[in-house]
Parts: C-alpha cells; sequence; structure tokens
C-alpha cells in the first residue's frame, strides 16, 4: 500500500480539520497492517471516523456558504460509496475487497487534501472563521513529495 504519514507541511491551519487528518492518515495505516480477524472491526471504524470527518467538514461548508461545497460533498460520497460498496464482503470476512478500498485512500486523500480541502481552508480564511492562513506552496511541495517518493516503492 502506499503509505501516507502525517506531515506538518499537510496542516492547513484548520484545527479541527488537521486533526482529524492526522488521524484518519493512522487509521488507515493501522487498518491496513491489521489481521484479517481484526480487519472488519477496523474497517467499520474508519467508515463511522470518515462519515464523522466528512460531516463536520461539511457543516463548515454550509456554515460559510462555501461556492464548492456541493463537488466537494460529491467527492465525500464517492469515497463513501466505494467504502459502504466492499462492506458487506467484509462483514462476511472476504477481506480482499475492503483491503482494495483501503489502499486507494491515501492517494485519494492526498489529492483531496491539496484541491478540495485546501479550497476550503481558504475559504474558512476569508470568512474569518480561523487565524491562520492555509500553507498554499507548502501543501502542494508536500504532495508533490509524497507521490514521488511513493511511486518509488
Amino acid at each position: 500500500m502506499q503509505t501516507v504519514r502525517w506531515s506538518e507541511d499537510m496542516a492547513l491551519g484548520v484545527p479541527a480539520m488537521d486533526r482529524a487528518h492526522r488521524a484518519l492518515l493512522g487509521q488507515i495505516e493501522r487498518l491496513d497492517a491489521a489481521p484479517d480477524e481484526q480487519f472488519a472491526a477496523a474497517y467499520l471504524d474508519l467508515i463511522d471516523t470518515l462519515e464523522q470527518d466528512f460531516r463536520e467538514e461539511e457543516g463548515l461548508m454550509e456554515k460559510i456558504r462555501f461556492p464548492g461545497r456541493r463537488q466537494h460533498a460529491e467527492q465525500h460520497a464517492r469515497v463513501m460509496a466505494g467504502l459502504r460498496y466492499a462492506e458487506s464482503d467484509v462483514l462476511q470476512g472476504e477481506t480482499a475487497a475492503g483491503r482494495d478500498v483501503v489502499r486507494f485512500l491515501p492517494r485519494w486523500f492526498l489529492g483531496h487534501l491539496s484541491s478540495m480541502d485546501l479550497a476550503l481552508a481558504v475559504g474558512l480564511e476569508m470568512s474569518g472563521t480561523h487565524h491562520a492562513p492555509p500553507p498554499d506552496v507548502l501543501l502542494r511541495t508536500e504532495l508533490s513529495r509524497q507521490l514521488k517518493l511513493n511511486m518509488l516503492e
């Protein structure tokens, strides 16, 4: 699996989102390493975590009437659909489909972070909702570095 570890260069300056992203990356890494007998419970925990994280982000978008909220929420919905699609197999002990979805998540996360979430962070800053300016150049540099490293694995 493509391993993506949290780096402060990924921080958006929105504390709740940064905490959620850091925790998500750790959760994905642990899930990928989970033995089959523990995979289903960890997979369901991931679904719950992402549903909550996505609801919180979507709530922030609604609060500031963020113009890209529909497209952002559609990306969330596609990820959740992929996770839910594999859920019944995972619950029956067939972990392969779930592991395939989990392996997709790091690359999706990096793309989503550097586009959709970064745009949301900028929108939140412009609305005065939080104080730290989002790090546009640093984030793109980290994304590029991570993708290059992971393509060499």
